[in-house]
């Protein structure tokens, strides 16, 4: 760890993937939440199947999964993990104003996953986006 105590950061300031290699294999969970606010019309077209694009939250779903899995390409100095599990659950708020975002990510590894998770609900609600747009 550099002198100013980040740990991408080498002792001359340089940015730097972090070694973990010394640390235990052990589990790690991490939830993420996100939402992506909308007219309420456009929450009920999600909801009658009515984007001409297609079914919104199946696709932004599995636009998540997806992107879990890829971390590392998104993120520099991300560590590429084996992902035991990902789980993103989209749920349209009765209010009629957002579609809510989670996603839970689950690795047997040396470094934690909450990465993944905030990606996933980042790909997640760029996908919702992308579709009603």
């Amino acid at each position: 760890m550099a002198k100013n105590g980040l740990s991408h950061l080498d002792e001359h300031g340089q940015a730097r993937m972090v070694d973990v290699g010394a640390k235990q294999v052990s589990e790690r969970v991490c939830v993420a939440r996100g939402e992506v606010r909308m007219a309420a019309e456009t929450l009920r077209r999600i909801a009658d199947g009515e984007i001409p694009k297609g079914d919104v939250l199946a696709t932004a779903r599995l636009a998540g999964i997806q992107a879990c899995k890829r971390t590392d390409e998104w993120i520099p100095l991300a560590h590429p993990l084996p992902v035991d599990s990902v789980e993103v659950t989209l749920r349209p708020d009765p209010t009629g104003e957002r579609v809510r975002i989670e996603a839970r990510v689950r690795a047997h590894a040396r470094t934690g996953v909450e990465m993944e998770a905030l990606v996933a609900v980042a790909a997640a609600g760029l996908t919702i986006y992308d579709m009603c747009k």
